[in-house]
C-alpha cells in the first residue's frame, strides 16, 4: 500500500490551501491507497470522519503534526492533543502509553521545527523518522536520512502537503494490508515499509532513485 503519511487540510489546519475532498480526488488518480491528516496541534477532523474512514476508495488516517520544544512529531493514536507545549520526551511517553505511534517530521529543516539531533535522546521512543519530505530541501532529507540509518529507526517518505501540486511526492511503501487506523499503527511498529518517490507518474523505491533530486552545486569557473 502506498500511504502519504503527513498531509494537511484547510479545514483545522490554519496555513493549508489543500481542499480535504480534492486531495482523496487527487489521491485516487495518482494511485495512493491511503493519506494521514495530520494538521498542526489537532486532530479534530476525528470529529467529522472518527480516527479514519474509507473515503471514495482512499484510507483517511487522523494523527496530528504536534510542535515540541525540541520540534515537530506526528503522532497517531493519541486521541487528545496536550493543549500546552511540552518536551519531546513527554509527547513521547504520552504517545507509549496510549499505544500510539510517533513520526519525527522533517528533522533538518531549515525552519527551527525539526528535531534534528535531539532525535538521539530519544530514538527509544520513535516508531520512525520522516527522511524524505516533500515541503524539505533534499540535502536536509538526506541528513535525516543519514542519521535514521544510524540509529537504525526506518525511514519514512511524505509529502507535507499544504498544496494540491504537492501531494504524494514522496510517501511510504507498506508491505502489510492496512485497513484502518490500528492496522496503520502496528504496521508502523513493525518496520515492514519503505520511503519512495513519484517519478515519471510512478511510485519508485527511493534506495535507487533519490540521487535524481540532489541539488548539485553549480560549477564556478576559474578566474585566470
Amino acid at each position: 500500500m502506498i500511504i502519504d503519511t503527513h498531509v494537511h487540510e484547510n479545514k483545522y489546519s490554519f496555513d493549508s490551501f489543500l481542499d480535504f475532498k480534492e486531495s482523496i480526488e487527487l489521491a485516487k488518480f495518482m494511485g495512493i491507497d491511503g493519506l494521514c491528516i495530520t494538521n498542526h496541534d489537532n486532530n479534530t477532523l476525528r470529529n467529522d470522519i472518527g480516527d479514519s474512514a474509507k473515503i471514495n476508495g482512499i484510507l483517511v488516517i487522523v494523527g496530528a503534526e504536534v510542535l515540541t520544544y525540541e520540534g515537530d512529531i506526528l503522532v497517531f493514536g493519541l486521541k487528545d492533543i496536550p493543549k500546552d507545549m511540552v518536551s519531546a520526551e513527554e509527547l513521547l511517553t504520552l504517545v507509549k502509553k496510549h499505544n500510539g505511534a510517533a513520526v519525527a517530521a522533517h528533522p533538518f529543516r531549515n525552519n527551527n521545527r525539526g528535531m534534528g539531533e535531539n532525535m538521539r535522546k530519544v530514538s527509544h521512543l520513535l516508531t520512525g523518522i520522516e527522511s524524505f519530505n516533500g515541503s524539505t530541501y533534499s540535502y536536509h532529507n538526506l541528513q535525516s536520512y543519514a542519521l535514521a540509518t544510524e540509529l537504525n529507526i526506518p525511514s519514512l517518505g511524505a509529502s507535507d502537503a499544504h498544496k494540491l501540486e504537492k501531494l504524494g511526492v514522496y510517501a511510504t511503501k507498506f508491505h502489510d494490508s492496512i485497513r484502518d487506523h490500528k492496522d496503520f499503527i502496528e504496521a508502523l511498529k513493525t518496520g515492514n515499509f519503505h520511503p519512495v518517490m513519484r517519478k515519471d507518474g510512478k511510485y519508485k523505491d527511493i534506495d535507487y532513485f533519490y540521487e535524481d533530486h540532489i541539488i548539485q552545486p553549480k560549477k564556478v569557473s576559474s578566474i585566470k
